[in-house]
């Protein structure tokens, strides 16, 4: 087991930590890096004026409401559903095969907001990977609408901001993904039941779960639309909304007795997700800042990443700085000089494209990376100063080793970190009591993972 001599370890003492260390330890990889060659072309290629396109053809079917016609070429979800399938097929031709599309269909039977049963289908792209295909990141928006009365099906519905404007952002990274050779699996996909009880992407995750794929990241784009409220505040077009849990819901009891007596709260998977991605989508290129905002969603609401993160996968919502909710579920109507509904002039398709950029900026850096390292624990079989890390090994071949971060309790991200290399166990001189620690892995490129955070173990 690789471990260090005294000369280069750190000591314990916080006011070491906060001053800066020599030696092996470094502070952390600064944050906010200048994405590389590749992703800089991606975020060039992402077009706002194909957004608008795509969002005013979905609000000219008139309503998409789940419960609304199928069999209307023109009007209602079946109308939507098949235009979204043509167009996904269409970028899918541009990739040598890599990305395949289906329509992933299934019968709804009665339940909440469904009184008769209802054909739900999910429109989904698939880019395999080409080192690591097993390995899945998903990135979702709902293609459904809704006005005022969830169980209204034929009343106009355009749902522009919530949600054509994140299925546009899914159609656009499709577009440009479809050209690239991830080296992990990335799945696009917009659903539909979301505004009757987030029935397709329950499916879609099950589905996943049902075939033991290795989900290691998911994205839901649900009102992404304008930096700009339309209620005389402040516009803040730089500016998406990441929301990632800290206590997983997926976690069990036993978990959860762990949790509480060594204080994991703000270490779960989701909350490493968020840190991710604040490091490599919040810059220039983007053009955007990403406000993390560290709760499961909004105060009344909910979107798809839900049902993932039911099912243990780590999941983030990404929604537009401050909504207006004059303009989402509401019937279309001026009452005393208000527009309410829906409407496509709320949306700023500049800002869309800045929001695509941050999912193709967090995608493609996850899938350019190795995975997330799994099994990692923390020595608790005897009391000692020093802390023993173990972890599996990655599959990657073009695996570099490994990093251990930490960070002191009370700080909201990693501040160190010290490379390892290739091993899957190490031992450092600063005590676990005082710490937090995690394990994060990198290729020959510097291509970093998520860290993961140690479970207790003997």
């Amino acid at each position: 087991m690789p471990k260090s001599t005294r000369r280069t370890f750190l000591t314990v003492s916080a006011a070491t930590i906060a001053a800066g260390v020599s030696g092996e330890a470094q502070a952390a990889e600064r944050r906010n890096p200048s994405p590389a060659p590749e992703l800089r072309a991606i975020l060039r290629d992402i077009d706002p004026q194909r957004i608008e396109a795509t969002i005013r053809r979905l609000v000219a079917f008139g309503t998409r409401h789940t419960l609304s016609v199928q069999d209307d070429p023109n009007r209602g979800i079946g109308a939507a559903r098949d235009w979204l399938f043509a167009e996904l097929q269409r970028y899918a031709a541009t990739s040598s095969g890599r990305m395949t599309v289906e329509l992933q269909s299934f019968i709804q039977p009665v339940s909440s907001r469904i009184p008769v049963p209802t054909r739900i289908t999910n429109v989904v792209a698939r880019l395999r990977g080409s080192v690591t295909p097993e390995r899945v990141y998903v990135v979702t928006g709902h293609y459904d609408s809704r006005v005022t009365d969830v169980m209204n099906a034929t009343s106009d519905a355009p749902g522009a901001d919530d949600d054509a404007s994140g299925v546009a952002v899914v159609l656009e990274l499709a577009r440009v993904l479809a050209t690239r050779t991830p080296e992990a699996t990335i799945v696009l996909a917009a659903v539909a039941g979301e505004e009757q009880g987030l029935y397709g992407s329950d499916h879609l995750a099950q589905s996943f779960k049902d075939a033991g794929a290795d989900v290691q990241a998911m994205f839901s784009n649900d009102i992404v639309g304008t930096g700009n409220a339309h209620d005389g505040t402040a516009n803040d077009p730089r500016t998406v909304r990441l929301f990632v849990e800290g206590v997983p819901t997926a976690e069990t009891a036993a978990e959860a007795t762990i949790r509480k007596s060594v204080g994991g709260e703000n270490d779960g998977p989701s909350r490493q997700l968020g840190r991710f991605v604040d490091d490599v989508a919040s810059n220039e290129q983007t053009g955007m800042r990403v406000r993390t905002i560290w709760r499961r969603d909004r105060y009344l609401r909910g979107s798809d990443h839900i049902s993932f993160l039911l099912r243990g996968y780590p999941a983030a919502r990404f929604t537009e700085p401050r909504e207006n909710f004059a303009h989402e579920h509401q019937d279309v109507r001026v009452e005393n000089g208000v527009q309410f509904g829906d409407l496509i002039e709320f949306c700023d398709f500049a800002y869309i494209a800045r929001v695509a950029r941050v999912n193709a900026a967090a995608l493609w850096s996850l899938s350019q990376a190795p995975g997330t390292p799994k099994g990692v624990v923390i020595d608790t079989t005897q009391l000692t100063n020093e802390t023993t890390l173990r972890w599996n090994p990655n599959p990657e071949p073009d695996l570099a080793g490994y990093e251990i971060v930490w960070r002191e309790t009370t700080a909201p991200d990693w501040t160190h970190s010290r490379k390892v290399g290739n091993v899957t166990t190490f031992t450092i001189d600063l005590s676990k009591d005082n710490v937090f620690f995690g394990v994060r892995a990198l290729d020959r490129n510097g291509n970093r993972s998520p860290a993961a955070a140690p479970q207790p173990s003997s």
